[in-house]
This record gives C-alpha cells, sequence and structure tokens, in this order.
C-alpha cells in the first residue's frame, strides 16, 4: 500500500487521551499520510476529535498530513481499512464504580480493575461481545487489516477478537513494560555510573501475560543486568526507588516500584508491569487494606479520580479549539506510530506485543495470549521465542490464563455456572470465603450485564 494513501479505522476514536496521543504521533511522522475515520459510540466525541485531529495535521510543525473523518457507523469507518486501533472504555463510569468500589463491601480492595480481580473479570463479561463484534466487523469489511489492541483487559480483549475472526491480524499493545525499562536505566546509571541516552538501550527478553508480564533477561550495552538488579531490590526493597524520592505520592499512576523489588525476591524474574497491575494478580498480599496499599507505597485507583480526569482532559481538548497555541507537538512515548511503519516495511521494529502463542512460550497453553518480544515488518509480526518460565511463576500466570479463558467460554455459551467458578478462583476472590465469593459474584450483576 501506498504510505500516504493510508486509512486507519479508530474504533473509539472519541477518546479524550489516547486518540491525542495518537494523533501527535502522526503529526510528527514524514513518512506517512492518509486518512483516520473514527468512529465512537459517542458520535459527537468523535467530532470533536475530527476538529482536534485538523488543527494538529495543519500545525505548522506537522509534518505527517492527516484528514480526519467522524464517521457514523462501524461499518464505514471499517471499509478498506488497512490499520485498525481500538481504544475503548468498555461501559460507563458508573459500570466502573461497580466493578472497582463494591467488592470493598468484602474486604477486596483492587488498585485498577480492569484487567483481573472481581473488577476485571465484571469488565471481561460486558467488553466480550462488543469485540467479537468488532472481530465480526473486521471481518466482513477489511479482514487483511493489521489490528492494534489498546483496550482492557487486554488479553481477553485480544483473544475475543480471535474468537470472531481466527484469521485476525491483531495484536494488544501496552506500556507497561516500557516504565520497566526506564527503572532498568535508572538502576544502570546509579550502579554502573553511566548515563542511557534511551529506554531502548536497555534489551529485555519479555514473557507472561499483559499487566503480569516478566523479564527474564535484561542487559545493556552486552552487561548482564540481573546481577545488579538483585542488589537494587536488596537495597530500596523496603524503602522503594523513584529517580525523585517521594514522587510515588503525587500521582496514582506511580509508585515506588517496591511490589516489583518483592515479587523480584521472591521469583527471581524482573516483574515488568506497574505495582497497581502487579498485586491485583496475587493473593491480596499487597492489598489487604488501603493502609497496606499505602505501605507498598502505591495507590489504590478510585473513579472519582477517573471521572475528574476525564473532565480535566475535555477542558484541555476545548482549550485548543480557543487557542491552537495549547497545541505542543511531543512523541508520547507510545510505539503505535512504529509499528504501523514496521508492519509498512518502512522500519523493523522488535518490541512486546501480546499476540496467540504459537510457542513463543512452551509451557504456556497455545493459541492464549501471551506477552513476549516480537520482529514486525512489512506485513509480518514473528513473536520471539523466550525461555520456558519457571515452573513457580508459570503457575501463577496459567491460572489467570485458564480463568480468562473460562470467562471467554462462559459468556460465548452462556454457561452462568462456568463464569462464577472462574470468578471465585481469582486469587483476590478466593481470598475470601465460597459463600461470600458466590454473593459478591450475584451482588455485582457479573452474569446480568451479559
Amino acid at each position: 500500500m501506498a504510505t500516504d494513501t493510508i486509512k486507519i479505522a479508530y474504533i473509539g476514536g472519541g477518546s479524550q487521551g489516547w486518540a491525542r496521543r495518537l494523533m501527535y504521533d502522526l503529526a510528527l511522522e514524514p513518512r506517512l499520510s492518509g486518512t483516520i475515520a473514527l468512529y465512537d459510540i459517542n458520535h459527537d466525541a468523535a467530532k470533536t476529535n475530527q476538529r482536534i485531529g485538523t488543527l494538529i495535521s495543519n500545525h505548522p510543525d506537522a509534518t505527517g498530513k492527516w484528514t480526519y473523518e467522524a464517521i457514523p457507523t462501524i461499518e464505514e469507518a471499517l471499509k478498506d481499512a488497512d490499520f485498525v486501533i481500538i481504544s475503548i472504555l468498555p461501559g460507563t463510569f458508573a459500570d466502573m464504580a461497580k466493578d472497582v468500589h463494591f467488592p470493598e463491601k468484602y474486604g477486596i480492595y483492587q488498585s485498577v480493575g480492569d484487567t483481573v480481580g472481581p473488577g476485571g473479570i465484571r469488565r471481561a463479561v460486558r467488553s466480550i461481545p462488543l469485540f467479537m463484534e468488532i472481530g465480526e466487523q473486521i471481518k466482513l469489511h477489511c479482514p487483511d487489516a493489521w489490528v492494534i489492541n489498546y483496550t482492557n483487559p487486554m488479553s481477553v480483549c485480544t483473544r475475543t477478537l480471535y474468537k470472531a475472526f481466527p484469521q485476525i491480524k491483531a495484536i494488544g499493545c501496552c506500556h507497561e513494560v516500557f516504565e520497566t525499562q526506564h527503572l532498568l536505566a535508572n538502576m544502570a546509571e546509579e550502579m554502573l555510573g553511566v548515563t542511557v541516552e534511551n529506554r531502548k538501550d536497555i534489551k529485555v527478553s519479555v514473557t507472561g501475560i499483559n499487566h503480569f508480564t516478566w523479564i527474564n533477561e535484561a542487559t545493556y550495552q552486552n552487561i548482564d543486568l540481573f546481577p545488579l538488579y538483585a542488589k537494587f531490590a536488596e537495597k530500596y526493597a523496603h524503602t522503594g526507588f523513584e529517580k525523585e524520592q517521594g514522587k510515588w505520592e503525587e500521582s496514582v499512576f506511580h509508585s515506588s516500584n517496591r511490589v516489583k523489588f518483592d515479587l523480584f525476591q521472591k521469583y527471581r524474574l524482573i516483574a515488568a508491569a506497574g505495582d497497581r497491575h502487579l498485586a491485583e494478580f496475587m493473593p491480596p498480599v499487597y492489598l489487604k487494606n488501603p493502609q497496606t496499599v499505602h505501605d507498598w507505597k502505591f495507590h489504590l485507583t478510585t473513579v472519582d479520580f477517573r471521572v475528574k480526569d476525564q473532565q480535566r482532559k475535555i477542558s484541555e481538548n476545548e482549550e485548543v479549539f480557543t487557542d491552537d497555541t495549547k497545541i505542543v507537538l511531543e512523541p508520547s512515548g507510545e510505539e503505535g506510530v512504529e509499528i504501523l511503519l514496521a508492519l509498512l516495511g518502512i522500519e523493523d521494529l522488535v518490541t512486546n506485543v501480546n499476540f496467540p502463542n504459537k510457542g513463543q512460550i512452551q509451557n504456556l497453553p497455545k493459541d492464549a495470549i501471551v506477552e513476549t518480544n516480537a520482529l514486525i515488518r512489512k506485513n509480518s509480526v514473528q513473536p520471539v521465542r523466550t525461555n520456558d518460565i519457571p515452573l513457580d511463576v508459570a503457575n501463577m500466570v496459567n491460572r489467570h490464563i485458564l480463568n480468562q479463558e473460562a470467562v471467554i467460554q462462559a459468556v460465548l455459551t452462556e454457561d452462568k455456572n462456568l463464569a462464577r467458578n472462574a470468578f471465585v478462583n481469582d486469587p483476590l476472590i478466593a481470598a475470601i470465603s465460597y459463600d461470600n465469593a458466590v454473593s459478591l459474584f450475584e451482588e455485582m450483576d457479573v452474569w446480568q450485564q451479559n
């Protein structure tokens, strides 16, 4: 395909956050141009992003020129698309409030509530039908398109796309590993006395599943970083580490990495997601109560915060219309545009992706969505085989893989009993009594959403 006539269908094109990041990155890339078809169930939000995208593309510093169009139907948005980007919020903030906060009645606290735990499972149940429909529409209208999913629960949503359309060319993308590379870069600077110019200079081998991702090899200029990380984790096990100490308290998205260090000391692999996500995959060691969370120096992300954060983003978008000097073209740090370049054959890329397991992790289930490095080049995503996950970590990872697979099967076969059994098997939920877990399942209306 010509790189100046690309069509990208953006499902969730009314996004207040992800969309603008993508627009900035596209504007900064001179080798690509074309059309972005913005589809959203909130068509007014898509029209707002059409105006913002046009302003960004017309910015004097924009070298990539794109036409943004708000499209009223998913069929029209997908028709003949070369790429599909999916970034949606499955449900409402009221749904999310129930996901995250209702389980607190039973003493279950969640730091994010969008991947596993009671909130992640409830969100999965309402996401699966949406992604079945998206996958079926892609099959009908752009079967050869490459699909990039950013929506959580990442593993469930991406797996569902393959259930809907087994020949789909879909990957899931997440930036959590990037933050761990930054942490390793900070470690190298402190312990080796070097300056790491770019997080990509930290070479890592990635394994596991989204948000419960692990690094089993890490180097900087051929220096093995694992022995250094062992000393680093021991040094900061109790205090935590941040480049700016105390910074973790300023934002719900920040932590002191204490959960990462603790997991390394227990399992000898580098956990490669944020502490908020990692904590939810474990029994409630780190999430026993709000004080425990504070002691581990990370945060419970309330839905009230998310509502206010969305209002802030809406206000920022409105400011752009009245003062286009508010547009500052800065790279987002995401790799979406680099992935487009690689798939178009312009510039090969090795990065971590969520992709069906075709043997890249030998001791995890075939076809499960796993996260590993992949070589991305023209019309090709080739996962990089990694070492088997050690059995103690594999046992934990596999529990979540099978639980998520059970939730998908339950929704697709309308099997409430299977959904309930998967729910009570989650490590956060298994910490309460079986009867209370079943009551929580019913009171959260997990199945009634389906």
